[in-house]
Formats: structure tokens, C-alpha cells, sequence
């Protein structure tokens, strides 16, 4: 399914575009023109002779030239009349922001919008949401102002929301963890496109790494699954389901009228799938970070390499409180490590059974070391190293050092607590291409996204 048209528009509509301060119409122009989007804007306002000196028409057929997209945030009554407009314009694709649809209990106004928009083919978002975000060319449709609600930088992530309010805090949150973001799509109550359609269309999206989404409910469960299905083919998809419970179930019912469903059934279609399932806003983006930035993991053997036991051991009970398997070293690993303390590369008091506690003085150097010995151990699968940076021994080459580890091509995750130093590199670290955590418990998490979405294709190939 092609939906460049809503996201590389070069024409749009802004129909309630405003002068006016704090309205919503107001606030959707401000964030196309200052996200750099470099297409055409045509704002439309009955009393307007301009919207922040752009010139502004009467209508949506007014407009010279065809419109590809209309952002429509106007009463919701009034929607149906419009999109009629924008049918006879030829538009392609609306954004309705608007609200008072189906989730207001206006079933029939809803239908209605579906029936004009099916007459006219036009694709529509939502109503009732955020609107749509492209990183990459700056076409941002939402209507939260950047002083309360940050942008992330581009990046592999795609992210969908049936919350709209939740996916800004999401957009806000990449912003400030310096997590890339591709696209940004708020559902609303999916009267024309749903999550589905979203994922068929990223799937092939050239910019997109990671599918991620917050669901409440999914609109077509055959639907569903084949779409997940053809998506986790190509890459890999992780969800964020809530109305787990009961009370969760009939909470989505009355916020965006969706049926939230039995969430046994849900387990069991993400599982038929190889959807990977997030429980928490943090695990949703400890998976995503880990897989847009390093490849699947082929097994599930566990190395772990620190300068610090206890963390070292907190590592271990997580990895095998996940289903995963801490590895044997070989015993060739171990003679490697044997010798090089001989020659005096490595500490006497070093601990080389996994996990590997190169212990509190280690620098870069001795960092290296042990990363490499264990990379090149058949029996390891994926790596993970931490770092206890507030040891003054430990020097700024273990940013260049980590980078190096990626020539073995097995994923390497690191894990670095702590405050303001720590994240100061692990900022650089990340520039490397290494993805970094602040706990173990986030490392567990990153570690485990790479296993089992690597079973997954390994499984589809088998």
C-alpha cells in the first residue's frame, strides 16, 4: 500500500488555519512552517484575507492548482461539506484532527465522513487525532507547540498511536533520550485507515526500521494478522497493547471507541506473528532503540562483560529470568584469558567465567580485551557490556574501542547507570552505532529484543 501522498505532500490545505493564538488551526500552520516542511501551504478561512502572511482562500476549490493533502480541524459537523470540497478538488488524503465523531457517541456523523470520503477515494486519518509527522521532510501536521512538546531528530523508528496524547509525551520523550524518529502517525478512531494499513505502508518505507505502536484495540483481527505478519517479514514490529485488564478494556471502549478485545487473543495473534509485545512506555522504546540499532541476535547465548560484579550479576538474573542463556566460554576463550593475565594484559584478581569482571580500575585498554575475547567465542551470541564510568580509571577510549566490536557483525548492547557523565557518553557511545541503556534492567530488555525477533526469522527461514 503507497502512502507517500500523505507523507511527502507538496501541496497542502490547512482548512480552519487561524491567526488566533491557542487554536488549533493556529497552531498546525506554526508547526508546518517551522519544521522546515518545503511544499506548498495553502491555509483556508472564511474571514481571512492571510494566516501568519500566507495568503489564505475562502475554500478549498479557490486554491489554484491540484491540493494533495487537507489538514481539516474544524467543527466536526461541518466535516462531511468540506471533504465533499475536497473530493471535487482532488485531494488525496485528510488529516480530520477534528473531534466529535464516533468517540462522542456521533456514530452517524462518522459514517457520513467514511461515505463522502469512500465517493470521493480520499484516505483519511483519524478523525479525532494528533495528525501525522514526517521527520525526514519536516511535515508536521500536529498541532502541539514545540516549546511543550519536542521533536525527536530522524531516525529508524516509526511510531503509531491510538492515544494522540500519548503519542506526543512518546515524540517528546525520543526528543530528549536523542532517539530518531521516522514517521509519527496519530490514529484517532481509525473511521478510514487503521493500524493495519499503516503497517503494510511502512513495511516498504525506505526510512523506517522499526514499526512501533500503541494500541488499544485493533479494528480487524484477520486483517491484523496478516499485515503483522507480512511486516515482521521485513522488519521488525513492536507493540504497546493496553486494556489488558478489564477495567483497561472498557477505558479504550469510551476514549477512542475501540473494542479492546480479549487480551489472551491479543497474546496469542502477536505471537503467531512475531510481534514483539512492550508492557511499559520504556520497554516499547528499550526494544525499538536495540533494533534499529544493531542486527538480530542468531542465538540466544549471553556474554557479559563489566567492571563492576554487582551490576554483573544483576545482568546475569535478568538474562536468565527472560528465557535467555548465559554462555559457556569455550575452553579456548578461557586459556585466551589465562595467558593474557600470565603476560600481565590482564589483572591477576579478574574473574573470567560469564560474567566477565574485568573489575573496578579497568580502562579502555583492558576493555577491549575482553570484549574481543568474547566476540570471538563461537558460543557467544549477542554481548553486553557495562560500564561503571564513575571509576576514574576507566578513559574516554572505550567510546572508539566499543565502536570497534561491531567488525565481529554479533550485537553488542551497553549499559552504562548512573547520571550526567554517563550520559554524556553514552551519547557518543550511541554515535558509534552502539545502542546504550541506563540500567540493567533496560540492557535486559534490549538484549531480549534482539534474541527473540532473531529466533523469529531464524524460525521463518527454518
Amino acid at each position: 500500500m503507497n502512502l507517500d501522498f500523505l507523507f511527502y505532500p507538496e501541496r497542502v490545505a490547512v482548512i480552519g488555519a487561524s491567526n488566533k493564538e491557542g487554536k488549533i488551526g493556529n497552531a498546525i500552520m506554526k508547526n508546518l512552517i517551522n519544521f522546515g516542511f518545503k511544499g506548498k501551504i495553502y491555509p483556508v478561512n472564511v474571514k481571512e484575507e492571510e494566516v501568519l502572511g500566507i495568503k489564505a482562500y475562502k475554500n478549498v476549490l479557490d486554491i489554484p492548482g491540484n491540493v494533495d493533502v487537507a489538514v481539516i480541524s474544524i467543527p466536526g459537523k461541518f466535516v462531511p461539506q468540506i471533504l465533499e470540497e475536497c473530493g471535487q478538488k482532488g485531494v488525496k488524503g485528510a488529516v480530520v484532527i477534528s473531534a466529535g465523531f464516533k468517540e462522542a457517541g456521533n456514530v452517524e456523523l462518522e459514517e457520513k465522513l467514511l461515505e463522502v470520503a469512500r465517493k470521493w477515494n480520499i484516505r483519511i486519518v483519524g478523525p479525532n487525532c494528533l495528525g501525522v509527522t514526517n521527520i525526514e521532510n519536516g511535515f508536521d501536521c500536529t498541532f502541539n507547540p514545540p516549546e511543550r512538546q519536542a521533536r525527536p531528530k530522524f531516525g529508524g523508528i516509526a511510531f503509531m498511536s491510538q492515544s494522540g496524547a500519548f503519542g506526543a509525551a512518546i515524540l517528546d520523550w525520543a526528543a530528549r533520550h536523542e532517539v530518531g524518529m521516522s514517521k509519527f502517525i496519530s490514529l484517532g478512531n481509525m473511521a478510514d485507515l487503521d493500524e493495519s494499513d499503516f503497517m503494510e505502508y511502512l513495511k516498504d518505507d525506505k526510512a523506517t526500521r522499526v514499526i512501533t505502536a500503541y494500541l488499544e484495540g485493533v479494528k480487524d483481527g484477520r486483517k491484523f494478522l496478516e499485515a503483522a505478519k507480512n511486516a515482521t517479514k521485513k522488519k521488525p514490529v513492536v507493540i504497546l497493547k493496553s486494556g489488558r485488564t478489564e477495567a483497561g478494556a472498557k477505558a479504550a471502549a469510551s476514549h477512542t471507541g475501540s473494542l479492546a478485545g480479549s487480551y489472551a487473543i491479543y497474546q496469542a495473534a502477536f505471537e503467531q506473528t512475531g510481534v514483539l509485545e512492550a508492557r511499559s512506555m520504556r520497554q516499547l522504546f528499550n526494544y525499538a532503540k536495540a533494533l534499529t540499532m544493531q542486527k538480530p541476535a542468531k542465538g540466544k547465548r549471553v556474554a557479559i562483560v563489566t567492571n563492576g560484579g554487582g551490576a554483573g550479576v544483576m545482568m546475569s538474573d535478568g538474562v536468565l529470568e527472560v528465557g535467555l542463556k548465559m554462555a559457556d566460554l569455550s575452553e579456548e576463550t578461557k586459556e585466551k584469558f589465562a595467558k593474557a593475565i600470565e603476560e600481565g594484559k590482564l589483572p591477576v584478581h579478574m574473574s573470567y567465567k560469564n560474567p566477565i569482571d574485568i573489575i573496578g580500575d579497568a580502562p579502555s585498554s583492558r576493555y577491549e580485551v575482553a570484549m574481543r575475547y568474547a566476540l570471538e567465542d563461537e558460543n557467544v551470541d549477542v554481548l553486553v557490556v557495562i560500564a561503571l564510568f564513575q571509576s576514574p580509571a576507566l578513559d574516554e577510549g572505550i567510546v572508539e574501542a566499543v565502536g570497534r566490536m561491531q567488525e565481529y557483525g554479533k550485537p553488542v548492547v551497553f549499559v552504562a547507570p548512573g547520571g550526567a557523565y554517563p550520559e554524556k557518553m553514552a551519547r557518543r557511545i550511541e554515535k558509534t552505532g552502539v545502542p546504550v541503556f541506563e540500567t540493567v534492567e533496560d540492557g535486559v530488555d534490549a538484549v531480549y529484543a534482539l534474541v527473540r525477533y532473531g529466533q523469529y526469522i531464524k524460525g521463518l527461514k527454518g
